[in-house]
């Protein structure tokens, strides 16, 4: 239960909180791109089986890599891509909090 609550809370809350007090112009928009970078779970579709709770995604799933998180911290750097660059590792931050409970 507090897994989940700590899973969810990071993939909802954290970029709530971050659109409202970096992005507060257009904090809605912001927040709708970082949520919509839990469309890399998709990945989680080529794996077998496609849900395991004692699997820990991080470097197992090919969205889920080291060279993937390293592509979207670099996509955090730039304005242009900052907002999605800080939804994924926000994703990927839950991923760990996942992976610590194991």
């Amino acid at each position: 239960m507090l897994q989940s609550l700590t899973h969810y809370g990071i993939h909802f809350l954290v970029p709530l909180a971050i659109a409202c007090l970096f992005f507060k112009k257009r904090w809605f928009i912001a927040y709708l791109i970082m949520i919509s970078t839990m469309l890399i779970d998709l990945d989680h579709l080529l794996a077998t089986p496609v849900f395991d709770p004692n699997r820990c995604s991080i470097n197992f799933h090919p969205l889920h890599s080291y060279f993937a998180i390293g592509i979207y911290v670099l996509l955090s750097v730039f304005k242009k891509t900052r907002i999605l660059g800080i939804g994924l590792c926000i994703h990927i931050i839950a991923d760990m909090v996942d992976c610590l409970f194991m």
